[in-house]
């Protein structure tokens, strides 16, 4: 079963937690910090679209990029419920294609961080720059290593719903950077009873380092790094950075 197939019937249910109004009350604050004014913006691992349709709802241009068919088409039908229409792209953003170039290009939620192979993260980094004009701007956020080895670790996690369930297992490996997420969906059926799916999801632990060289590569330069999204710096025990890069 792919990534996300089964997860994203439910997603939002076990998403709920999520600021999503504090993260896009603090993207606007970036964007004033900055002296951004965008028009058009692409939403790269957008999900189910609860960063891409408030967006929408407020009158920007957006496009909404992912690689999971099934979280474009949940995505699909808010926008339909909303009343929008939106051009949603099933696309690598590694082979990033969309024929336009944005005012800002976003990546929240570690989507960064499950890009696991060697040259990956530069291969991303370069698309996106193929789709940034000279004064676009790039904002993503990453988990940090402390994040998967103290947080995550080799911890268990569980949340019950009335409609559906799940238990998630982590496993990190520090010497491969990588945690393997190992999760069991226990999704009620039409009959009331209760299917059980799993699901193995990989994330990577990227320095600063390579995060700086990887941009540098793609001809980006790094601006400033929050501690989440705060205007903190980041320390020892940050579990989230949010990166903003502009092109050279």
């Amino acid at each position: 079963m792919s990534t996300y197939e089964a997860f994203a019937s439910v997603y939002d249910l076990f998403m709920e937690q999520v600021e999503y109004d504090q993260w896009l009350n603090h993207i606007h604050a970036v964007w004033d910090r900055l002296g951004v004014k965008p028009k058009t913006v692409i939403d790269l691992g957008c999900g189910t679209g609860s960063i891409l349709l408030p967006l929408a709802k407020e009158g920007f241009e957006v496009i909404g990029v992912d690689l999971s068919p099934e979280m474009l088409t949940e995505a699909d039908h808010k926008a339909a419920e909303e009343g929008l229409s939106l051009r949603l792209v099933c696309q690598d953003m590694t082979e990033l294609e969309l024929g336009e170039k944005a005012d800002c290009i976003l990546s929240l939620c570690d989507c960064m961080n499950y890009l696991t192979e060697d040259g990956q993260l530069e291969d991303a980094f370069r698309s996106i720059a193929r789709h940034m004009k000279k004064e676009s701007l790039f904002l993503f956020d990453m988990n940090t290593e402390y994040k998967f080895r103290e947080v995550l670790g080799q911890n268990v996690f569980g949340s019950a719903e009335e409609t559906a369930a799940y238990i998630w297992e982590n496993d990190y490996d520090e010497e491969e950077k990588i945690n393997e997420y190992y999760v069991s969906f226990f999704i009620e059926q039409e009959n009331g009873l209760y299917e059980r799916v799993e699901e193995y999801h990989y994330e990577r632990a990227y320095s600063m380092e390579e995060i700086e060289n990887g941009l540098q590569a793609a001809g980006m330069e790094l601006m400033e790094v929050y501690d989440g999204y705060s205007f903190d710096a980041p320390h020892a025990e940050s579990e989230r950075l949010l990166f903003a890069a502009r092109l050279k």
